[in-house]
């Protein structure tokens, strides 16, 4: 039986006392919706005025307390019962998988011990991601991914139904590949992927919990660069530009087109009206009187 056990020592005038929290079930691996008992136990230095605490940190590192000041709180109040120091927490799901510290505080001590609890999910069909196509000397990813397997899964990949090894360099009918594989998140990575690598792509999840999954097997063809049809998209254009340009000059040389001097605005028009005048210098009856100049 393993048993973790936090120890703290103190000096004092007599010579040295020392104190513990330990616990009898250090990793604990329990089917969802089962329950489990996390152990908890501590030496008499803390006195008999003793506080036990227990607190929950999951996979992120978040961290609640499960009980607090001797009851659980609000969200374990349903599945959670303490007794002798010990933690009962029924119905389990996957999301109670983490850490649970039992937390000893009394006599001015302090001490803890901590347990791993694993809510076993098995695996279900991975979601993954394969390219249709690739450019031979680019770089491509191939991703694989299970949200709900606890303990977390080992990924893996076949290529036409080969396994490929995670480490291709130490097999020999794989030396020359230059995959990257990662079974902790399913990534598989080509940093310069060639025609070889062309094929039949599926991954595979596993962990404890139960069967393995697969999912279902994608093609993936590696071309050459298309050199020659990169050329004629570029000629077409140069033809466009040229056909738009001739166009133009055409339009032009037609008439089709205003020519520069008729797309200019005509001026302004000043002219003085005629007037006339009988023998003192007077307008005669019946003409225009106006006598400074106006702007049409």
């Amino acid at each position: 039986m393993f048993v973790s056990t936090l120890a703290l020592f103190f000096f004092t005038a007599t010579g040295v006392s020392g104190f513990s929290v330990t616990t009898s079930t250090p990793d604990v691996q329990v089917k969802e919706n089962d329950g489990a008992d996390l152990k908890c136990s501590y030496s008499a230095d803390f006195g008999s005025n003793t506080r036990v605490e227990w607190k929950f940190e999951d996979r992120k590192g978040s961290q609640t307390y499960v009980v607090f000041d001797g009851k659980p709180t609000a969200q374990y109040t349903d599945r959670v019962t303490m007794y002798d120091n010990n933690l009962r927490i029924s119905k389990l799901t996957r999301k109670d998988t983490g850490f649970y510290d039992c937390e000893v505080s009394g006599n001015s001590k302090y001490g803890e011990a901590r347990v791993k609890l694993t809510v076993l999910v098995p695996p279900s069909q991975p979601v993954c991601r394969v390219p249709d196509t690739a450019t031979t000397g680019r770089a491509v990813l191939l991703s694989c991914y299970d949200p709900d397997a606890s303990p977390p899964p080992i990924y893996s990949w076949y290529k036409d139904g080969v396994l490929l090894p995670s480490n291709p360099s130490t097999i020999s009918s794989f030396k020359n590949a230059t995959y990257k594989l990662n079974t902790q998140n399913g990534n598989l990575e080509f940093p310069a992927v060639t025609k070889m690598d062309s094929g039949q792509y599926s991954c595979q999840v596993s962990n404890t919990a139960g069967p393995p999954q697969t999912c279902k097997a994608t093609k993936m063809e590696v071309r050459d660069l298309n050199t020659g049809g990169i050329v004629a998209g570029v000629l077409v254009f140069l033809l466009l530009i040229a056909l738009l340009a001739f166009g133009i000059w055409y339009a032009y040389k037609k008439g089709y087109l205003p020519k520069k001097q008729e797309r200019k605005s005509k001026p302004n028009v000043v002219y003085q009206p005629t007037t006339t005048y009988g023998d003192h210098g007077n307008q005669q009856n019946g003409e225009f009187k106006q006598k400074s100049s106006f702007v049409v």
